[in-house]
């Protein structure tokens, strides 16, 4: 994958997974504090049944966009089938059986404030090189702005127009050389968690007989 087609996928991870950070962290917490109040009357553990198989649906779109940031693939989990002659009580309860039904609540918690760090870590690091590079082109109005320029005094630099737009645009260089590290961390740091919690090592599939015979008999 080329330095820039990896940027892009980090920072699309990095930004769409914010929002869905978001949504599990609700989903999990409206639902799990729902559940449990009302589990007395039978009315929560559906309620939590619900919450599980949500938790599971976008568990499997942080699988989908992990093998893209990680560069390898990733297993789903083994989840606990309905069996065929289940009655409705028992379809309706089946996400809870699962033991990943438990990871995948508590990753619907967790991953919010790694998501959230590492948004904050992407955007700033893109609007400063941004803002920086394209400083010459709309820095000159603002260095007309009285005391636009007085942080170059406490540097021990002229005040001036061109002092401003040269240090700003050297600042945004900065930024964007270091763009493609940080905002890799940035995404390595949150797909971590989801592929300790929400994944399995993904190997490959075994042959089929009659294939390992053929090669036997070469």
């Amino acid at each position: 994958m080329g330095t820039l087609q990896r940027l892009g996928t980090d920072t699309r991870y990095v930004l769409l997974g914010l929002p869905l950070s978001v949504a599990a962290f609700t989903t999990t917490v409206v639902g799990v504090s729902a559940g449990l109040g009302s589990a007395v009357a039978f009315v929560g553990l559906p309620l939590l049944a619900a919450t599980a198989a949500a938790s599971r649906h976008l568990a499997d779109l942080e699988r989908v966009a992990l093998p893209g940031v990680l560069g390898h693939p990733v297993a789903r989990p083994a989840y606990t089938p309905v069996p065929e002659r289940a009655g409705w009580f028992r379809r309706v309860m089946n996400p809870l059986t699962s033991g990943q039904a438990c990871m995948d609540l508590l990753h619907g918690i967790i991953a919010l404030p790694f998501a959230l760090v590492s948004f904050v870590l992407t955007v700033t690091w893109w609007a400063a090189a941004v803002a920086g590079l394209t400083f010459p082109i709309y820095g000159w109005v603002i260095a007309r702005i009285p005391g636009a320029g007085g942080h170059l005094e406490w540097l021990g630099l002229p005040n001036t127009p061109t002092m401003l737009v040269i240090v700003t645009t050297a600042v945004g260089a900065l930024f964007a050389l270091t763009l493609v590290p940080v905002v890799r961390m940035a995404a390595l740091f949150k797909a971590s968690v989801a592929q300790v919690m929400l994944t399995r090592a993904a190997y490959p599939e075994p042959a089929p007989a009659r294939d390992l015979a053929w090669a036997s008999a070469r």
